[in-house]
């Protein structure tokens, strides 16, 4: 332990790995608002935060969850989810007057055509600005879920129970993305 008066104790949530501090000031430097994406085992967060010297505030927020409202009846963590859920975040930042962040993927690894760039095209498709680099952006079929169906055809539908037994047709899933991000568009437009 510390023995030492010159020996200084990190921040807790720097000691358990949880914040990066040095790269949160960076992006609290920006002065732009924070566009904070999380991927779990089973859901993707998207939220854009400004950030307040007395705390920070969330100006639009998107669940994965909410996407069943919608009719999404694939899982809630993959490509084509993260993309629906970041595009519905723009879409409620953009109605709140807020057309500009800037990303944060917090402690996950920037994966060329991951599940948070996959958010990222979600956002600019609304219309909601991020920087971001393009070349680390994922391709059209992929964000329309064109990897799964292929997938899926060359196992045979093994690993694909669950859709199989609710009778969902895994080869539809590009149609009803689009279907789904239609929804999404119109209920935020009205709504």
């Amino acid at each position: 332990m510390a023995r030492s008066a010159s020996y200084r104790v990190k921040f807790r949530r720097r000691r358990e790995g949880l914040t990066d501090y040095y790269l949160r000031t960076k992006l609290l430097k920006s002065g732009l608002p924070r566009v904070v994406v999380r991927v779990s085992n089973k859901h993707v967060r998207v939220m854009i935060v400004s950030s307040k010297p007395f705390g920070d505030i969330t100006l639009a927020s998107a669940f994965s969850q909410e996407l069943r409202k919608f009719d999404w009846p694939f899982s809630l963590n993959n490509t084509p989810a993260a993309y629906l859920t970041a595009y519905l975040a723009g879409l409620r930042c953009l109605k709140k007057g807020f057309s500009e962040g800037i990303l944060d993927i917090g402690l996950h690894k920037p994966v060329k055509g991951g599940r948070v760039y996959a958010a990222c095209s979600g956002l600019l498709d609304a219309g909601f600005k991020v920087r971001v680099n393009e070349s680390m952006l994922p391709e059209e079929s992929r964000i329309r879920g064109g990897h799964i169906v292929n997938y899926f055809k060359a196992s045979g539908g093994k690993g694909f129970s669950k859709y199989v037994s609710e009778g969902l047709k895994v080869e539809n899933m590009p149609k009803i993305f689009e279907e789904v991000k239609n929804r999404i568009g119109e209920a935020v437009e009205h709504g």
